[in-house]
């Protein structure tokens, strides 16, 4: 076991993975966890698109930030990532970009028929930016090599 480098630990992150997006709950309550879709190249912003009127969406914009976490966790490969930092804009997400979100998870043929099914849903999108400030790693594979 071992912690990630700054470059593997971008590498990783850029990968299509599902995350589980935590954001602070009101008191008295746990973190709200929740798996999402996110985009991230290595360097720049985590960014998640998400409908408007959620909870998640309330609890970011009261916290001014989230933590997201992403895990691969086969036989001969456990790794993860989870980052958490400030939300650095909240705005409209535009039909472009929820198209490619979905092409990073679908390929380009089913987003399109996704985008197309989603769209009265999704025209009250929202895209949710996060820069990351806090980095925890581990790669397993050190161990499962010997």
């Amino acid at each position: 076991m071992r912690p990630m480098t700054r470059e593997e630990r971008e590498a990783f992150l850029a990968e299509p993975y599902v995350g589980v997006l935590s954001v602070t709950a009101e008191p008295e309550r746990a973190p709200l966890t929740t798996p999402v879709w996110y985009e991230y190249q290595p360097g720049g912003l985590v960014k998640v698109i998400t409908p408007a009127g959620l909870r998640k969406v309330r609890l970011i914009e009261e916290a001014g930030r989230f933590a997201l976490c992403v895990q691969v966790a086969v036989v001969d490969d456990y790794r993860y990532v989870s980052v958490e930092g400030p939300v650095t804009e909240i705005r409209p997400a535009s039909k472009q970009e929820g198209y490619d979100m979905a092409a990073r998870y679908m390929g380009p043929d089913r987003a399109t028929d996704y985008v197309n099914a989603t769209e009265k849903t999704a025209s009250g999108n929202v895209a949710i930016h996060m820069r990351p400030e806090r980095w925890n790693t581990v790669d397993f594979r050190v161990l499962l090599d010997q």
